[in-house]
């Protein structure tokens, strides 16, 4: 009885129930949008994060650098000796540490056996910076064209030319590279910067070329120099073999080459030092509880989470990521609690129409409650269509901005402090004093079974305040209403 007067109503209604339905249904699909896309920043983020430390990666721990001494400006310096020859060709590599002052690797250690730390690995990153080039000898000439440079000329006049000898022609022509270098502790890869690398040609380390003079390479790097697998390429005179092309998971990588640690402890000149010690926390829920413990008990270092480094993104991505979460969810929730009003209000509105009928009803023998249940039972199956074309345009909508894929980008500010959780110098960290880098994001949507079942719940919600005020006012009409709506 009740499912046939149900169908029956709803058949004789259906403009009414399509307007609450489209109401309730727009409401959701903002909300499903909205939450898609947020998630989609979320990842987004992720990825950027990703790209500056090891996948894994909960936080590091470096050390501020101490300012230059008096006198020193702390930057490179190259020193070439003096030659014979007019033409001379002059190379010189200068490595240097980055990211913040080198720590000892003892304190790897040290920092894995703190409370909350599940592991913990170290690695060391480089700048290289290759000076090469040549002097050519300049030739003295007095203003009278002879090459001595002695003191005045005879001229034919029988006076002489005073003029005091200069240098014509010679110079210098030099080329400067500078690329990054990081050394890594190839018997755990797991962790640090090549964890968030894919090896797309030839391998990567294993655990006995601990000393090994082998390289993994860059994609970028690699088809900028045209390296490929088995190529060589020297370090301050030290050769090394390419035994591997690597790509990033996400964004851009960069670091130009990954070593074994103990060769570019050697390239550095700095024997068992490392500059960022690669922290994962056993669980991801207490990372603030972990970073005051390393603080508290290994002091002079500086930890940084992803917390920490999240906040140093800036661009469109974050600038889009504010919006989705502010102003976009609190729109979103504005628009469903006023499509919520609008469907208790349309359904009120509806059965101070159906006085007659729900009076007849009761007059018939129909108690309260059944006359509720009615009109609940109507809310709820508006609310079902319209959670189904809510669902329908909020899906719709997330695949549409996945599939356009709109470009964000994403700047990597700095924080204070040593090192960051960079891959490796010259880039990301929050400790590179002077380096920002943006990087480009495709978003997208990707819509979870967690936001259908919201959208349902939103759907089954709706129409149980619409019925709910519906039916309370149905409730209260006497079968006297009835005999006095009738003409």
């Amino acid at each position: 009885m009740f499912g046939i007067y149900l169908k029956r109503e709803l058949g004789r209604r259906k403009k009414a129930a399509l307007v609450i339905a489209l109401g309730l249904a727009l409401g959701i699909a903002l909300v499903i949008t909205v939450d898609s896309v947020s998630a989609g920043m979320t990842q987004a983020q992720d990825k950027v994060l990703k790209s500056l430390y090891g996948l894994g990666t909960d936080m590091t721990v470096t050390k501020a650098r101490t300012a230059p001494a008096s006198g020193s400006s702390g930057g490179p310096n190259f020193k070439f000796g003096a030659k014979s020859s007019s033409s001379s060709t002059q190379s010189s590599d200068r490595v240097q540490t980055q990211g913040g002052q080198a720590l000892k690797s003892t304190l790897v250690t040290e920092v894995a056996a703190q409370k909350g730390v599940d592991s913990a690995v170290g690695a060391l990153s480089l700048n290289v910076t290759k000076v090469d080039g040549s002097f050519t000898q300049g030739k003295a000439q007095s203003s009278s064209g002879s090459s001595d440079s002695g003191g005045g000329q005879s001229q034919p006049g029988g006076g002489t030319s005073t003029g005091q000898p200069q240098v014509q022609g010679g110079g210098a022509n030099f080329n400067v590279n500078s690329y990054s270098v990081v050394g890594v502790d190839v018997a755990h890869q797991g962790l640090g910067p090549l964890a968030s690398m894919k090896i797309t040609s030839g391998r990567t380390f294993t655990s006995a070329q601990t000393s090994a003079k082998v390289a993994v390479v860059s994609k970028s790097y690699a088809k900028e120099k045209k390296y490929k697998v088995g190529s060589t390429f020297k370090i301050s005179g030290t050769k090394f073999t390419v035994i591997g092309i690597a790509t990033p998971d996400s964004s851009e990588s960069d670091t130009d080459l990954y070593i074994p640690l103990k060769p570019a402890q050697t390239l550095g000149d700095v024997k068992n030092q490392v500059t960022t010690i690669y922290v994962k926390a056993t669980d991801s829920k207490q990372i603030s509880t972990v970073k005051k413990e390393i603080q508290s008990n290994i002091s002079g270092t500086t930890v940084t989470t992803s917390a920490d480094l999240a906040s140093t993104v800036s661009g469109s991505l974050s600038t889009a990521s504010s919006l989705a979460t502010s102003v976009g969810k609190w729109l979103s929730i504005a628009v469903l609690v006023a499509a919520f009003l609008v469907a208790a209000l349309l359904t009120s509105s509806a059965v101070s129409r159906r006085v007659r009928e729900f009076g007849t009803l009761k007059a018939l023998g129909w108690p309260s409650r059944n006359v509720t249940r009615q009109v609940v039972g109507e809310s709820m199956v508006n609310g079902l269509i319209g959670g189904a074309l809510g669902i329908a345009l909020g899906v719709g909508a997330a695949y549409a901005v996945t599939a356009i894929s709109p470009k964000l980008t994403a700047q990597l500010g700095n924080t204070t402090g040593g090192g960051g959780m960079g891959g490796g110098p010259g880039g990301g960290g929050p400790g590179q004093q002077s380096t920002q880098d943006t990087l480009e994001i495709a978003l997208t949507a990707p819509v979870s079974l967690t936001t259908i079942a919201l959208a349902v719940g939103l759907a089954v919600t709706g129409g149980l305040i619409a019925g709910a005020m519906g039916g309370w006012r149905a409730s209260r009409m006497r079968p006297a209403d009835a005999l006095r709506s009738v003409s």
